[in-house]
């Protein structure tokens, strides 16, 4: 017989997901908290009516954080490393030379 360990994810008495790995876990739960906090802020703001709407931008958000600290300035994107060109040679160039030379 084996053993499987499974990590559930459970907010206000409902399952919400089941992961095998704790990390996966803590970091949905962390995601989680994040939506129900931008929730709050969302509903205050009286702009979205439905409260489905609500929960599904704050969610979207929550998933997308970086994204958001990103737009709001406070975290920078990494730079890319930029590569090195390689250099090609124009062998046409150096055909014409052969040829003026010939002539």
């Amino acid at each position: 017989m084996a053993v499987i360990v499974k990590y559930v994810v459970e907010r206000n008495g409902e399952e919400k997901m089941t992961f095998t790995s704790k990390a996966e876990a803590d970091a949905y739960d962390k995601m989680l908290d994040m939506a129900d906090e931008l929730f709050g802020l969302i509903s205050e703001s009286k702009l979205i009516e439905d409260e489905g709407k609500q929960e599904e931008l704050s969610l979207y958000l929550a998933k997308n954080k970086d994204e958001v600290l990103y737009a709001l300035g406070a975290k920078k994107r990494k730079a890319a490393t930029p590569k090195k060109p390689k250099v090609v040679e124009d062998k046409a160039d150096d055909s014409n030379e052969s040829e003026e030379d010939a002539a």
